[in-house]
């Protein structure tokens, strides 16, 4: 006896009725597996009613935002490069000189290069809300807190 499955596919208004808040903890967390578990939330992968090409994510508050980590040298050797469109205009920043400048931008590039490119990775990043410290303003949502470490 054959079975028949049917694929899930939510609408707009459907993933927007299942959103969430999460937060998340910097404190200690490498920098690149945090932004790949955040990016897994926003996009809500971890959600048995994915759906690609709708926004069925959570709300993300980073907190501790100074407080990532980079492994081996990376603090004195990546570096983050923007360019204002003048002659001469390429700026560029060490990974550290960017997590004194903003820790919060730190994380912010690191997620959104996980995120896909187009309009719904433009909004997409707009739920992820990342703060120095450990004071947010989202209290009223109540968050529920995510443990990245196993």
């Amino acid at each position: 006896m054959a079975r028949s499955f049917k694929t899930l596919s939510l609408s707009k208004e459907e993933a927007y009725q299942n959103r969430g808040w999460v937060l998340v903890d910097a404190a200690g967390e490498t920098l690149g597996r945090l932004a790949s578990r955040i990016a897994t939330l926003l996009r809500g992968k971890h959600k048995a009613a994915f759906t690609k090409h709708v926004d069925c994510g959570d709300f993300v508050v980073v907190i501790n935002a100074e407080k990532v980590r980079l492994s081996g040298n990376k603090f004195a050797t990546k570096k983050y490069y923007s360019h204002s469109g003048h002659m001469g205009g390429l700026k560029e920043l060490t990974a550290e000189e960017l997590l004194q400048k903003s820790p919060a931008s730190l994380i912010k590039k690191a997620v959104e290069g996980m995120l896909p490119i187009g309009p719904l990775g433009h909004q997409l990043l707009t739920k992820l809300k990342i703060y120095v410290g450990e004071n947010h303003p989202h209290h009223a949502q109540a968050p529920a807190k995510v443990q990245l470490r196993a």
